[in-house]
């Protein structure tokens, strides 16, 4: 060793910004090793020793345990190749954090029970095989009827979450108030009314549980009298009535009687639910789809208009 410059611990700690115990500590460890030792017994350590003490600090930093920080100071195993394993157990750490924050985000907003919480923990921790499980139920308990129309196909495709393998923290929240709902008794029976309406008429050919040209009907005529304030009892409700009525027998192929437009009137009673509104901003947010408009405001004045019209 004679002609290289040698540290005591106390000249590396100095240069390094470590403590004296911790350079010790990493030379016992063997991750540092002393070069010589002085004629008192002391440690002394080589130039490369800082090199290696300013390593170990950044790995050490960055969360590697001592073991795997030996074996890459040792150039046993490739700097990169433990990168590379780190930055993903990171990402499954990173997975695990951003579930607890929305579930203890979501708990302080809604108040929760202490039940509620150990409920929407156990949600937020689902694999992505029990959240397909969880879905597939829902959805199979939904349409359990003969709903043999291919478009209902498209309606459970529309109708299915697919939270992404690296989700944000508002679609962790929607998952886990969406996962909720998907064990609710009350709102499956909605869902599933709603599904029976879709198969009884025949026309499963829009998401909102409508068909197309109801709702389409919908939007573009009880929009602007709700905007304009028009009462669903005036008399200036009555054509927007008599045309969503005439579109509606047109789907059925039957006339437009007292019959229909108590059919009407139940089902856009049922869709009327503001869980449904909820469940599609929700599934919005997790497949990353824009917000969906509400048609609850419609819904409400179109039923409240046939309602006003009906024989009591």
């Amino acid at each position: 060793m004679n002609g290289d410059t040698l540290f005591s611990i106390g000249d590396l700690a100095r240069r390094t910004g470590l403590t004296v115990k911790t350079v010790r500590f990493y030379s016992d460890a063997g991750i540092v090793p002393p070069a010589d030792r002085s004629p008192a017994g002391y440690r002394l350590y080589g130039t490369d020793a800082v090199a290696r003490l300013d390593l170990v600090r950044t790995l050490r930093d960055l969360g590697l345990d001592l073991p795997t920080i030996r074996k890459v100071v040792d150039r046993e195993v490739p700097l990169p190749e433990v990168a590379a394993a780190h930055a993903d157990a990171l990402e499954v750490q990173i997975r695990v954090l951003r579930l607890r924050r929305a579930v203890l985000t979501a708990v302080a907003r809604r108040g929760s029970t202490p039940e509620e919480l150990d409920l929407m923990h156990k949600l937020a921790k689902l694999s992505e095989d029990e959240r397909q499980r969880l879905i597939d139920d829902f959805l199979g308990t939904v349409f359990d009827g003969p709903y043999d129309h291919p478009s209902f196909a498209a309606v459970t495709r529309s109708l299915t979450p697919e939270l992404p393998d690296n989700p944000g923290t508002e679609q962790v929240e929607a998952w886990v108030e969406l996962a909720g709902m998907l064990q609710d008794p009350g709102f499956r029976s909605t869902m599933q009314a709603m599904a029976r309406d879709l198969a009884a008429d025949r026309a499963p050919d829009d998401s909102t549980g409508l068909p197309r040209v109801l709702a389409e009907a919908l939007r573009a005529q009880v929009a602007p009298a709700l905007a304009a304030g028009t009462d669903p009892a005036s008399p200036e409700a009555e054509p927007i009535v008599t045309a969503l009525a005439g579109h509606y027998a047109h789907i059925l192929g039957r006339p437009d009687d007292t019959a229909l437009r108590h059919r009407l009137m139940s089902r856009l009673e049922t869709m009327d639910d503001p869980r449904r509104d909820r469940y599609l901003t929700l599934l919005a947010v997790i497949n990353g789809w824009i917000a969906p408009e509400s048609l609850a405001p419609v819904l409400d004045w179109a039923a409240r208009a046939v309602r006003a019209r009906l024989p009591r």
